[in-house]
């Protein structure tokens, strides 16, 4: 399989098995505080965005983190890993976590610029297949809404410290209903440098890493 070729590639043991379970219980550690913070209805829960949300629209009522500290540093620990499997020079964007309850579904999609190089890596609980469509031409946008692709797509099933990597913006990817629950996934996105608008996305349009999406220009 070549990414170049296929615009996706798979990684096994791209992190430790063991820095995937800790990453694992300190992100359900997390949710927890979060789901308390929220319930107590703390000025710093809503404020700040930092402890997470559980106002995702994409996976209603799931916790989900943009920019956890820790996942950030993941994105900058496993870059070298995407370049040696894609061939090219990346520039960080940002970090998107999840963990996932049961009937909870991921529909067809493709991904916003920052997305253009994309990994989702497998951080613990019971796993939750991938699917992705190989055809760049199926799905897309037609007059201003998202028309899905309806093909069964290639399903890519990942253990604890493996990654997919795909081209976000070109390849329609989703997840059929999940039947367990607790499912930890975390999106590292990346450009590529000689993309356009490379410079531009750069962090995600912040300062730096680390930032909520509050501080985007």
């Amino acid at each position: 399989m070549s990414f170049e070729q296929d615009k996706y590639a798979i990684i096994r043991g791209a992190i430790s098995a063991e820095l995937a379970d800790f990453i694992y219980d300190y992100f359900l550690n997390k949710r927890m505080v979060s789901k308390t913070l929220l319930e107590a209805n703390f000025d710093f829960y809503s404020k700040t965005g930092l402890v997470g949300t559980w106002g995702d629209s994409q996976i209603p009522n799931t916790y989900s983190n943009y920019s956890d500290i820790v996942m950030e540093t993941l994105l900058q620990r496993v870059k070298p890993v995407m370049e040696k499997a894609t061939r090219l020079s990346l520039i960080e964007t940002y970090s998107y976590a999840r963990i996932y309850k049961k009937g909870d579904t991921l529909f067809r999609h493709k991904d916003r610029p920052s997305c253009e190089i994309s990994t989702t890596l497998n951080l613990g609980g019971p796993a939750w297949s991938i699917f992705l469509d190989p055809d760049p031409t199926m799905g897309g946008m037609q007059d201003n809404k998202y028309v899905a692709g309806g093909r069964s797509g290639v399903e890519v099933h990942l253990n604890p410290g493996d990654m997919l990597i795909y081209r976000g913006c070109d390849l329609e990817h989703w997840r059929e209903p999940y039947h367990s629950d607790g499912c930890a996934q975390v999106f590292l996105h990346y450009n590529n440098v000689n993309s356009p608008n490379a410079i531009e996305n750069r962090f995600d349009k912040r300062p730096h890493i680390g930032l909520p999406p509050s501080f985007k220009k």
